[in-house]
């Protein structure tokens, strides 16, 4: 049945009550991929892939899923940050762009992530080395062979769901209608957005207390890798606003730094880092046939517009576009992704012009 989800979350201390539009209740599971092996060589007998539905698949009169869409998670995230009254209020309700009472939405948890199989289960270290092309070819099974869909309406994904996205066009371009990567770009992490993870990787692996990933309790350098996330996902613009002396910046640091380890584990952010060494989709760009739209936003510093190369590698996309949101009130930095306001009118126009005909 459908129900109103009531969301209560901090804004720099204040509690604010936000509510989403109805929609029907997200039903959690998980599927396991029996013997799956990775790209490294290695192999896992069970991994675990959760993840949420909302709606109900329809089926074609060959039994084809028509309505499925696919949404991705950025890193260290899971799928349950798309149920946020930001993102599911604006886009999973009665009338709006993903209406559930006429699409599947599917909502993994990536390797490595949220309730999906990750180093911190037990394995810690001894956690097979994933890479996105491992994450997506999970991602695969699940939709075939854990839902019966073989046809996507629509992918999209946000940051490494983005890139995600950027690759499930490349590698199954018969699978999908449309495509809708969201601040990410196609192409290698390099430059600056290699050198914040390479600062949080080398952090985490030279750390005495990380003893090899045995560690028995977290070590401090799981307080680098937060206070990098921190930095980098919003601009500095609302950074100085919320924060515009030195005692409100190191508070709001703080507060951010706490809330975060309470939960992080140092083994699960060296993986999702570190994910990211196979994410190449460069050489494969032409081969996408379905309608792409990639959006970035102008404040994001890890993918700044500056770099141009948003711009110039979508031509090689036969039927790509790519829009870079200018800097405003309303946008976030890197987490404007998630602010489905921002963007919902251009995922319209993409669902109608990739209507199956």
């Amino acid at each position: 049945m459908p129900r109103r989800l009531n969301f209560l979350f901090v804004l720099f201390g204040v509690a604010l009550v936000a509510s989403a539009a109805d929609f029907p209740a997200p039903v959690e599971a998980d599927f396991i991929a029996r013997d799956f092996k990775f790209r490294s060589g290695e192999t896992l007998a069970e991994l675990r892939i959760h993840y949420r539905t909302i709606g109900k698949p329809r089926r074609d009169a060959a039994g084809v899923v028509r309505n499925a869409v696919l949404i991705t998670h950025g890193t260290t995230g899971s799928g349950a940050q798309f149920l946020r009254p930001e993102f599911a209020g604006e886009l999973f309700g009665p009338g709006q762009p993903l209406d559930a009472a006429k699409f599947f939405i599917v909502l993994p948890d990536g390797i490595g992530h949220g309730k999906s199989s990750k180093p911190s289960d037990g394995l810690r270290a001894k956690f097979p080395r994933y890479g996105y092309l491992d994450m997506i070819e999970a991602q695969r099974q699940l939709l075939v062979d854990g839902l019966g869909v073989t046809h996507l309406r629509l992918v999209m994904g946000t940051s490494m769901g983005g890139m995600h996205t950027w690759l499930w066009g490349q590698f199954y371009p018969d699978m999908m209608d449309a495509l809708m990567p969201l601040a990410s770009l196609p192409t290698q992490i390099s430059g600056r957005n290699r050198a914040w993870r390479r600062v949080v990787i080398d952090a985490i692996r030279q750390d005495p207390e990380w003893r090899g990933g045995d560690y028995e309790r977290q070590p401090q350098s799981l307080r680098t890798a937060a206070q990098m996330l921190w930095l980098m996902s919003s601009n500095p613009v609302q950074r100085q606003a919320a924060a515009p002396d030195l005692a409100r910046s190191d508070a709001a640091l703080d507060v951010y730094v706490t809330n975060y380890l309470k939960t992080g584990d140092a083994n699960d952010f060296l993986y999702a880092l570190e994910a990211s060494h196979d994410y190449d989709p460069g050489p494969g760009l032409e081969r996408i046939k379905a309608p792409l739209l990639a959006i970035n936003t102008a404040d994001d510093l890890i993918n700044p517009p500056e770099l141009g190369i948003l711009e110039r590698e979508i031509k090689r996309v036969t039927r790509g576009r790519a829009i870079v949101l200018p800097l405003s009130e309303k946008t976030r930095g890197h987490g404007s992704h998630t602010l489905a306001a921002l963007w919902r009118d251009e995922l319209v126009r993409l669902l109608a012009e990739s209507e199956p005909k």
